[in-house]
């Protein structure tokens, strides 16, 4: 299992279907399918969030409130700044167990001792592409939605990294990926960290089960001469993270040699010591 750190994000307790966490000063108790144990909940803060998500039997649920707590707020990681803001179906806007694969690609950068370009598919609110473009590569960040990029954008900004060179595009990533052939642009690494389900800004409907395997077979074309990793990301539980990189070594191994790995990624509850898994990531590298 691969832990992130963090200091301005805990996972202070896990337990009866929830979690407690602290973002920055705020507390937020959300709901987790992963947590299947029973807690003690002795910890007092459960009892002073600021905010809690309840799910509707009939889908979807709303936010609770407590106390106050700012409608958009700042934490920040390993001299990265990111907006947080208590979303619909329970999101921040941040997912912090990926830190660690943020750290991870940062370090292939830095000592890759060369200029390197990275393309980061369904990239959310920024922070695969505030990591590398920090550790000195370019980076092209795709993502459907409008408010997304913005706000990665934004992030950016707070972080100091508003002159790096990143490109910010609202697109449908299969698409975009099609017309990157075309075009002969070609990365040094790729990330992607695709939804289960979703659609694109022109209504594309995206399927992870029915469409991973073309967009990743898609992808290969567009590495360049010396690759250095494609990463792939999943949060859909019932793909364990060994069927994720057999997907990878079926499109890549046999082509560009190197190897493939796999491992969970979680974050560590500090009531108990042990790891709440999030997901699943694979990495392909020389």
């Amino acid at each position: 299992m691969r832990t992130a750190q963090w200091q301005d994000y805990e996972l202070i307790d896990a337990g009866d279907g929830e979690r407690l966490e602290r973002w920055g000063d705020i507390l937020l108790i959300r709901p987790d399918p992963q947590v299947l144990w029973h807690s003690p909940k002795t910890d007092p803060r459960w009892h002073t969030a600021h905010a809690r998500y309840h799910r509707s039997k009939t889908g979807g649920g709303q936010w609770e409130e407590y106390r106050k707590a700012p409608e958009v707020w700042r934490i920040g990681w390993e001299g990265l700044t990111f907006q947080i803001k208590a979303m619909g179906f329970k999101h921040t806007g941040l997912f912090p167990e990926q830190a660690v694969n943020w750290q991870w690609m940062a370090e292939k950068i830095r000592t890759a001792g060369r200029p390197v370009k990275v393309l980061n598919l369904f990239g959310y609110t920024g922070g695969a592409t505030l990591a590398c473009l920090r550790a000195g590569a370019a980076v092209t960040h795709v993502d459907a939605s409008k408010g997304m990029v913005q706000w990665a954008r934004e992030n950016a900004q707070l972080s100091g990294l508003q002159e790096k060179p990143a490109r910010w595009l609202v697109d449908d990533c299969l698409k975009f990926v099609q017309r990157e052939q075309r075009r002969g642009n070609r990365y040094d690494g790729i990330l992607m960290d695709p939804p289960s389900y979703g659609r694109g800004p022109g209504g594309e409907v995206w399927r992870l089960e029915e469409q991973l395997h073309d967009l990743v077979e898609q992808c290969v074309p567009l590495l360049s001469d010396d690759p250095l990793f494609f990463l792939l990301n999943t949060y859909n539980m019932g793909h364990s993270p060994a069927s994720v990189a057999y997907l990878l070594g079926v499109s890549l191994v046999g082509r560009l040699g190197g190897r493939v790995s796999a491992d969970e990624i979680g974050l560590p509850v500090a009531a108990t010591g042990f790891v709440l898994p999030c997901g699943g990531t694979a990495i392909w590298e020389r």
